[in-house]
C-alpha cells in the first residue's frame, strides 16, 4: 500500500501525481463498460447494442448509489485521518464496509422487483426489451460486489493511496475482455454473456483487493470482529453520503428520462446516443478523476485545518481538467463520425450520433468546472449544497430542456445534446457564488 502525503509538499505536483492513478483507473473502468458495447457491436445487431447501452445506464444507478454513499463515509474518514485521529478512522472504515453491504443486498431485491415497470417507464424499445431486462437482472446479482469495490477503493484513496485501486480495476478489465470474447464471441451468449462477464470480472477484482490488503500493512484488519457498525458514526456518514447519493441518482435519472425521450424516436436514436455516451465517459474522465482526487485531498487538508491549501488545489484541479478534456472536445467537433464507427455502428446510427455529439461535446469543457466544484465542496463536507446545485441542473434545466428540444422540436438530436452544457453553465455560476460565501471553511468533524 503506497500512500501519498496530501498535507504537505508542492500542491501542483501532489495533486497531479495523486490524480494520475485516478485517471488511469477511471479510463480502465470506462473501457470496462465500452468493451461490452464494442464486442456486442461486432457480433450482434443494433437491438443488442441498444439493450447493453440502456442496461448499463440502469446499472449505473446502482454504481452511483454505491459511490455516493461511500463518498460520505470517505469524507468523514479522510477528515479524521487528516486530523490524526486513527481510532475514529478505523471505526469509520468498519462502519462503511458493514453498512453498505446491507444496502447492496436491499438494492438487489428492489431491482428484481422493479425492473419491468422501470423499463416500461423508460419506453424501452420493444426490440430490445427482453435483452435489456436480462442484462439488468444479471448485473444486479453483482450489487454487493459493486459496493465492495467502490468502498475499498474509496477508503484507500481517502487515506492517500490512489495506486492500489488502479491495479484492482485493471485486473477486472482484463478478465472482462477475455470473458466477453469467450461468452459473446465463442459461446454466442449475446447480451447475457456481456452481463455475466461483467459480474465475474468485478468479483475477481474484489477478491484480489481483499487478499492484497490482508497481506499488506493496511490500517483496517479484515477480521469479522472489525465488521461492525459504529452507531455514533452512522449519522455523519448518512448526513454526508445521502445528499451525494440523491444528487447522483437524480442526475442519473434525468439522463435516463432523456434516454426515454430518445427511445421514443426509435432504436437507431437509442443506439446513437448510447454509443455517444460511451465516448462521453472517456471525454469526462479527466474532470471526474481530478474531482475524485480533490475530494480526498481537500478532506484531509480540511481535517488538518489547512483551508488555503484546499482552495488552491481546487483551482489547480480545474486547470488540469481543462487541459486533458480539450483533445476530446476537438475530436468530437472535427470528426464525430470516426467516434461512432469505433463501435461498429451502421450508417444510420453514425448520422444520428454525429448530430448529438456535435452539441453535447461542449459539456466536456464545462464539466471541468462542475466536477471540480463537486469534488472540492464534497471534500469540505458541503454535500447538501452539491445536492441542491445538482438538482437545479438536472431537474429544473437539463430534463425540461431535453424534453423541449426533443419532443417540441421533432426529435432534433443536436438540440437534445445541447441541454447538458446549458445546465452545466448554470451549475458553474451557482457554485462560484457559494464559494465566495466562505461557508465551506466551517469544520464538520466533532472535536475530541
Amino acid at each position: 500500500m503506497e500512500q501519498t502525503d496530501l498535507l504537505k509538499g508542492s500542491i501542483p505536483k501532489t495533486l497531479f501525481f495523486f490524480a494520475l492513478p485516478f485517471l488511469l483507473a477511471n479510463f480502465i473502468q470506462a473501457l470496462f463498460g465500452a468493451v461490452d458495447m464494442i464486442i456486442i457491436g461486432w457480433y450482434e445487431p443494433s437491438e443488442s447494442i441498444a439493450a447493453v447501452s440502456l442496461g448499463a445506464q440502469i446499472s449505473m444507478i446502482i454504481i452511483r448509489i454505491a459511490g455516493g454513499l461511500t463518498v460520505g463515509g470517505t469524507i468523514l474518514m479522510s477528515q479524521y485521518y487528516g486530523a490524526g485521529r486513527l481510532q475514529d478512522t478505523k471505526e469509520t472504515i468498519g462502519t462503511i464496509l458493514t453498512l453498505f453491504s446491507i444496502v447492496a443486498l436491499v438494492l438487489t431485491v428492489l431491482m428484481f422487483l422493479l425492473v419491468d415497470p422501470f423499463l416500461l417507464l423508460l419506453q424501452t424499445p420493444k426490440e430490445a426489451f427482453q435483452e435489456t431486462r436480462q442484462y439488468v437482472l444479471i448485473c444486479s446479482l453483482g450489487n454487493i460486489v459493486i459496493f465492495g469495490y467502490n468502498s475499498i477503493s474509496a477508503i484507500l484513496r481517502g487515506l492517500g493511496d490512489s495506486k492500489s485501486p488502479l491495479w484492482f480495476i485493471a485486473i477486472a478489465c482484463i478478465i472482462n475482455i477475455l470473458l466477453d470474447l469467450l461468452f459473446i464471441g465463442q459461446f454466442r451468449w449475446g447480451v447475457a454473456g456481456a452481463a455475466i462477464a461483467t459480474v465475474l470480472a468485478q468479483l475477481a477484482s474484489v477478491v484480489f483487493a481483499v487478499f492484497y490488503l490482508k497481506r499488506s500493512n493496511f490500517l483496517f484488519k479484515f477480521e469479522w470482529s472489525n465488521f461492525r457498525i459504529c452507531r455514533e458514526k452512522v449519522p455523519s456518514v448518512f448526513r454526508l453520503g445521502i445528499p451525494v447519493t440523491v444528487q447522483d441518482m437524480l442526475t442519473s435519472t434525468s439522463f435516463l428520462f432523456i434516454t426515454a425521450i430518445v427511445n421514443s424516436l426509435g432504436y437507431t436514436a437509442t443506439a446513437a446516443v448510447g454509443i455517444s455516451s460511451r465516448f462521453v465517459m472517456f471525454a469526462m474522465l479527466p474532470s471526474i478523476s481530478f474531482a475524485m482526487a480533490l475530494a480526498a485531498l481537500v478532506a484531509q487538508n480540511m481535517g488538518a485545518n489547512q483551508q488555503q491549501r484546499a482552495r488552491t488545489s481546487f483551482f489547480l484541479g480545474i486547470f488540469f481538467s481543462l487541459f486533458f478534456a480539450l483533445p476530446f472536445f476537438l475530436w468530437a467537433q472535427i470528426s464525430p463520425e470516426s467516434i461512432m464507427r469505433i463501435f461498429g455502428a451502421d450508417p444510420e446510427v453514425v448520422r444520428a450520433g454525429t448530430l448529438y455529439m456535435k452539441s453535447f461535446s461542449f459539456d466536456f469543457l464545462l464539466v471541468a468546472f462542475v466536477f471540480c466544484q463537486t469534488g472540492f465542496f464534497n471534500g469540505c463536507g458541503r454535500t447538501r449544497f452539491v445536492m441542491v446545485n445538482g438538482i437545479i441542473a438536472a431537474l429544473l434545466l437539463r430534463l425540461p430542456l431535453s424534453w423541449l428540444f426533443g419532443i417540441g422540436m421533432n426529435g432534433d438530436l443536436w438540440m437534445i445534446g445541447l441541454a447538458a452544457p446549458l445546465a452545466s453553465f448554470v451549475q458553474i455560476f451557482v457554485g462560484f457564488l457559494y464559494l465566495r460565501r466562505n461557508r465551506w471553511k466551517i469544520p464538520i468533524i466533532p472535536k475530541e
